[in-house]
């Protein structure tokens, strides 16, 4: 049975509904707005170069009061003792949490003290504050209780997540502990459980980069993260990449409903090379290597202002004092505005997901908010790097948000809104003729990886040939040759994919994308790829293909 258009009264019942929602969501944003401040703290180490001065200048760009601002005297190392992180750390915030009566506690029976009330929910550790605390050796913590396995064994943890359950109040120190906001769709604010902290930092190699972080950060919210989601591809479950795959296969469908252009089916299997032709990334997931890699070792490569970047690793952040070490470090060194890492082996399981973290941030929650709902081990591992109240797409729940200057990305964004609702050939149908009509490329584009997606290449082909005929700068010309050239290779006609491509290669052999040109050329040839151990890619170690 042919699908019915939609008749005027339902397009104008489901644009009224629209309406409500976004009246809704805007006062809920807005009141969530007013009293985010009043929720934060910020602490910072008074022995740390400049820590004093970040500190004041992240609270007053962010309207927090004076005395939610706090210095504690404790170690410039990254990584501090049990001992060290209880007399300088935890027992000093809580004293100071107690005396400030931001915390109501009471005394049990068995006299351990419990949290009853909090009128603080958000933390923002300023750089210089230590990292990780390393495991407890030779006599047993007091109070700790030691389990058996890979887990229960463990007592070594970052600060941020061990701080997170701070008011927890307990000796336990081996484990991880569950958290109660895994998978919440509430503000935090709405949590019935007053003892847990969302704990963030703003930390990056150096100083500077951590203000402009702050910066890039309000300035994403007033005018929009606008740009290209890049999320690297399946690894297949014979290599044990399984379950992180299945999370990363999870996110170009929600983005494509919000008009978001994500790049994920790349001919080439695993992160995106060195060469790829990156462009306007706003959001970037990805895994498995031990150290910053593909396009963004580049000299030339730069993210969006604001962009979010994550890339799944045991010690993704080992150190943030290096702009060349892990991937924490270096992401936000070149230009993203917040991260999220490991400090430790975390196995898989107890890291941050990022297809909940993506879903959250497309929904207007805070950093803190989505960083914290995708992640459900605490006192383990985890580490948010960035303003715990940035609220990327905060401008797309506001109806009375300041305006956002026309561009290809927001037009593609409003399409989207009003009309994925539509089946799929009716919504590609009428995208693409929008799209044409306001010359949008990267929405033409992305229909072509939609189409790709679903195994409709032959659609594909003709969405990449209108976008090569759109598109004007180098590096996106090159993007979508090679995604076309990997179409006709699967509709096994590869000759009009190799000739796209030595055309290319005569034109742009010295790009830097040159080099992926000629690795999907000989694909097409059908020459083989390098053997595994020639693969400069580690396999996953045994522990985080470990499942619970």
């Amino acid at each position: 049975m042919p699908t019915r258009s939609p008749t005027l009264n339902s397009q104008l019942t489901r644009i009224f509904v629209a309406l409500i929602v976004s009246l809704v969501l805007s006062r809920e944003a807005a009141s969530a707005e007013t009293s985010l401040p009043a929720l934060t703290v910020v602490v910072y180490n008074k022995t740390a170069p400049e820590a004093a001065d970040l500190a004041r200048f992240y609270a007053e760009k962010r309207g927090i009061a004076p005395d939610h601002v706090i210095g504690l005297t404790c170690s410039l190392a990254e990584e501090i003792t049990r001992d060290e992180y209880d007399s300088t750390i935890a027992n000093r915030l809580r004293e100071i949490f107690k005396a400030k009566q931001w915390w109501t506690t009471r005394e049990t029976e068995d006299h351990h003290e419990i949290l009853t009330a909090t009128s603080i929910r958000f933390v923002a550790l300023i750089r210089g504050m230590p990292l990780k605390i390393h495991m407890v050796m030779g006599e047993p913590y007091p109070g700790d209780k030691r389990g058996g396995g890979p887990v229960d064994d463990r007592n070594e943890a970052s600060v941020d997540s061990e701080l997170a359950t701070l008011g927890y109040f307990t000796p336990q120190i081996s484990g991880a502990i569950t958290n109660p906001y895994f998978k919440s769709f509430k503000s935090i604010d709405q949590l019935e459980e007053p003892a847990l902290l969302l704990v963030c930092r703003l930390d990056a190699p150096t100083a500077a980069t951590v203000k402009q972080m702050i910066l890039d950060s309000l300035a994403a919210e007033k005018n929009g993260l606008w740009g290209r989601a890049y999320v690297d591809s399946a690894h297949g479950p014979s290599a044990g990449y399984d379950v992180g795959d299945k999370w990363l296969s999870a996110i170009p469908p929600e983005l494509h409903k919000v008009g978001i252009p994500v790049v994920f089916h790349s001919p080439v299997p695993g992160i995106f090379p060195e060469g790829y032709p990156m462009t306007d990334c706003a959001l970037y997931y990805g895994w498995y290597a031990p150290n910053i890699a593909g396009p963004f070792v580049r000299s030339d490569f730069r993210f969006v202002p604001g962009a979010i970047a994550m890339h799944i690793h045991s010690f993704s952040a080992g150190t943030l004092r290096d702009r060349n070490a892990n991937w924490v470090g270096p992401l936000v060194s070149r230009g993203a505005a917040a991260s999220i890492g490991n400090v430790y082996e975390p196995y898989l399981q107890l890291t941050t997901q990022p297809d909940i973290l993506n879903d959250r941030l497309l929904h207007g929650f805070t950093f803190a908010e989505s960083a914290y709902s995708a992640t459900g081990a605490l006192s383990w591992m985890g580490v948010m790097v960035g303003d715990p109240l940035y609220r990327p797409y905060l401008n797309w729940i506001q109806i009375d948000s300041a305006p956002v200057k026309p561009s290809a990305w927001k037009f593609y964004h409003d399409f989207a809104a009003r009309n994925f609702s539509s089946n799929a050939a009716q919504y590609r149908a009428s995208a693409r003729q929008a799209a044409a009509r306001a010359h949008d490329c990267p929405m033409i584009e992305d229909l072509g990886l939609m189409e790709a997606g679903d195994g409709n290449l032959a659609s594909a082909t003709s969405f990449y040939g209108q976008a090569r005929t759109c598109y004007s700068t180098r590096d996106d010309l090159l993007r979508v040759i090679i995604e076309e050239a990997d179409a006709w290779n699967h509709l096994k006609k590869p000759k009009r994919g190799l000739d796209l491509l030595r055309t290319a290669l005569r034109i742009a052999g010295d790009a830097p994308a040159a080099s992926v040109l000629r690795q999907v050329e000989q694909q097409l040839r059908g020459v083989p790829p390098p053997l595994p151990g020639a693969s400069p890619l580690p396999s996953p170690t045994p522990k985080i293909r470990i499942k619970f």
